[in-house]
């Protein structure tokens, strides 16, 4: 078994909002239902991985990128998984500051030699058409940045999104989040990507 040591940096779906508040929102080890955040599932699924919940809700990427040297960075982790932007869609920003942090933080990772896990902008229920798209758009483009820096992708959208309109998420308790079996199908997405590649490496 490979013992890993992974961190979650992100915004409330990392957090796992709305059942969860991480150790950032009520140090020191969170509060609420622990399986409503897919770092729970994956460390059900590998016992020996430690996966650190860096998420807080609400949060732009400008400001999970303001924290990343010492959310990440300053923890020495083996991956960082980087979920980041429907923050910044459902506050008006732009797509070009969004891919600007995310690309900043997809380097910082790889030049402190930590091996990054690009994940997919999830759906939300009252997602107008505009903003469906941009997030499309910007899924789209984390994927190909993902393969140009030849870092790790995973598409979490898929894997919360109601199969029958994917503009939705399949089911969640306030409409803007996963809930627990989303957070489930969550983390063993990641967890298979961080599978794959611990097994090639």
């Amino acid at each position: 078994m490979t013992r890993l040591r992974i961190v979650g940096i992100g915004d409330s779906t990392t957090a796992g909002t709305p059942g969860f508040l991480s150790p950032l929102e009520a140090p020191p080890n969170g509060r609420g239902n622990p399986e409503s955040q897919y770092a729970y599932w994956m460390m059900i699924l590998h016992p020996d991985w430690t996966v650190l919940n860096r998420g807080i809700n609400g949060q732009r990427s400008d400001q999970i990128l303001s924290r990343f040297q010492k959310d990440v960075l300053q923890q020495k982790p083996d991956y960082v998984i980087i979920l980041a932007g429907v923050n910044d869609v459902y506050q008006g920003h732009s797509q070009e500051s969004l891919k600007r942090n995310l690309h900043t933080m997809y380097k910082m990772a790889m030049n402190a030699k930590i091996n990054a896990l690009a994940a997919t902008i999830l759906p939300y229920n009252t997602m107008s058409a505009s903003e469906a798209k941009a997030i499309k758009q910007l899924n789209l483009w984390i994927k190909e940045t993902a393969e140009e820096l030849k870092i790790l992708f995973c598409d979490t959208n898929s894997a919360v999104a109601d199969p029958t309109n994917p503009d939705r998420l399949q089911s969640s308790p306030d409409g803007l989040h996963p809930d627990i079996s989303g957070y489930r199908a969550m983390g063993e997405a990641l967890a298979k990507v961080v599978e794959r590649h611990t097994s090639i490496r």
